[in-house]
């Protein structure tokens, strides 16, 4: 691929991740996503396919970034829960797709490879930590990871009111109460 052609198509995907988060897949105008990128519709589909292809190529990058930017450490799970809280925080937009994709794609039967492949790992990796005697074994490693997951994501995941009175502690709290809470969790028998 030229540079012109990985330029375009950087270019789509970003301003494809912009509509996405905003507008979630049904109200994400393919229109719009060419004019933000200095494009056009004609290449959205020469290189993704559709809008929903569009869409999974966006939420595979992001999957992909985050993945290689807060790799998992069962050895000290709060902390992980602490940097996926930061990563969370660094990219706002993560949590929007997640809800989207959540939201428009739960009944469609379709998994994404990254995504599957990327919680196998650390299942895996929680798994044998809890093997080797570091992790608690009151959960599952799906569900101990799946709480974690959960506990970094958990202050995009409530409702505006709620978060106007837990904004009022600040990032740094937010932080702590989130490794904190994995810490609690870990120490649960």
């Amino acid at each position: 691929m030229n540079r012109d052609a990985e330029a375009t198509r950087r270019r789509l995907l970003q301003a494809a991740t912009d509509e996405f988060a905003a507008y979630g897949i049904a109200g994400a105008r393919v229109d719009r996503i060419a004019a933000a990128a200095a494009s056009n519709k004609a290449q959205i589909y020469h290189y993704f396919g559709s809008k929903d292809g569009l869409f999974d190529a966006v939420f595979d990058a992001m999957c992909r970034e985050t993945v290689d930017a807060v790799p998992i450490d069962p050895a000290n799970l709060p902390e992980y829960g602490g940097r996926l809280f930061d990563s969370y925080q660094a990219r706002p937009w993560v949590q929007r797709l997640a809800a989207w994709y959540r939201l428009e794609r739960a009944d469609t039967g379709t998994l994404l490879p990254i995504v599957m492949e990327s919680n196998a790992a650390k299942i895996e990796a929680v798994a044998a930590a809890q093997r080797d005697g570091l992790l608690t074994t009151r959960f599952s490693a799906p569900e101990l990871l799946g709480l974690v997951l959960h506990l970094s994501g958990f202050w995009s995941s409530h409702t505006p009111e709620m978060g106007a009175r837990l904004a009022e502690d600040g990032l740094a709290r937010q932080r702590e109460v989130v490794v904190r809470a994995v810490a609690a969790l870990l120490s649960a028998s």
